[in-house]
């Protein structure tokens, strides 16, 4: 498990990095053929994280149902973000990752709601649940890199 709490947080490092560097119009941006933008991508990982491995273990979520609402999946951006929210994203970045490991280090986790996902993958236990979210965050960080090329 220790690998892919790493593979998270390095994973985590780079849409940070994203997050700081890409001004705020180009972030909020929502291309011709895309139905979201580069904001939505980074708070959607950090959202369906929290949802995965802690609504599905019934355990309470670290961020808010609103942003839980905003970003879930299924939801498509307004192309607006506040700094409350952007400044709430980027610290979420990293607590979320380091809580997940600190509560699975302390057996928190234990129970958990089978689910199938989207892409036909069912999640019994909290370990497939995080596995599956280094998959997701991936696809996440491909949408990230093809909306910042199209928009050079």
């Amino acid at each position: 498990m220790e690998k892919l709490f790493n593979i998270t947080l390095q994973n985590r490092k780079i849409l940070y990095k994203f997050l700081k560097d890409t001004p705020k119009e180009q972030l909020l941006k929502i291309p011709d053929g895309f139905r979201n933008n580069i904001w939505w991508n980074i708070a959607h990982v950090v959202v369906t994280q929290q949802v995965l491995v802690y609504k599905f273990s019934g355990l309470p979520m670290r961020v808010s149902d609103e942003l839980v609402e905003k970003f879930r999946k299924g939801s498509v951006p307004d192309g607006t973000a506040t700094d409350e929210e952007i400044d709430a994203i980027e610290g979420f970045l990293f607590s979320t990752v380091e809580w997940m490991q600190e509560d699975y280090d302390n057996g928190v986790f234990t129970s958990y709601v089978e689910y199938k996902t989207s892409v036909n993958i069912t999640l019994s236990k909290v370990e497939d649940a995080i596995a599956f979210n280094v998959y997701h965050e991936g696809l996440h960080m491909g949408s990230i890199l093809a909306l910042l090329k199209v928009q050079l």
